[in-house]
């Protein structure tokens, strides 16, 4: 377990590094299936399930889950889910704010977003999803660091 979040968290190191690399990687795959990340996810339903999963866990890691007490995470669970189908190459719109907005008054650091991505990778391992579709969500998901992390 501690390996794989080890390369889960180089993983996501390496794309935040090079986000370029990140965006690169996605259309490569694209080309072939767009819908390929959103199936290898459960589609909506894995989705949904992976994110009821995800908030829990959140809402229960003491490192992070004071950034959540004031939030209604059924509605939480609803906006990743639809972000993440989106992303992942599925039908979903998500229609929430731009995570500038969302984060902007949550004073996000640094070690609060490695808290988030471990519990990510967490809720991934705990549903079986394989390593290079976390690998290629955590990728896409990676550009998004520069918008939630504020303090």
């Amino acid at each position: 377990m501690k390996k794989s979040i080890a390369l889960a968290a180089t993983a996501l190191c390496i794309a935040i590094a090079t986000p370029s690399m990140a965006q690169t990687a996605a259309p490569a795959m694209a080309a072939s299936d767009p819908a390929a990340l959103y199936k290898s996810f459960g589609e909506k339903a894995g989705l949904t399930q992976l994110m009821d999963d995800f908030v829990n866990r959140l809402a229960a890691d003491p490192r992070i889950a004071d950034k959540f007490k004031n939030t209604n995470l059924d509605h939480l669970k609803h906006q990743l889910t639809e972000q993440l189908c989106q992303v992942a190459g599925g039908p979903c719109q998500y229609q929430g704010p731009d995570m500038a907005a969302a984060h902007a008054d949550m004073g996000v650091s640094k070690g609060n977003f490695n808290a988030l991505v471990e519990d990510l990778q967490k809720a991934m391992d705990a549903r079986s999803i394989p390593f290079s579709a976390q690998n290629q969500m955590l990728a896409r998901l990676a550009p998004m660091h520069r918008d939630i992390i504020t303090k």
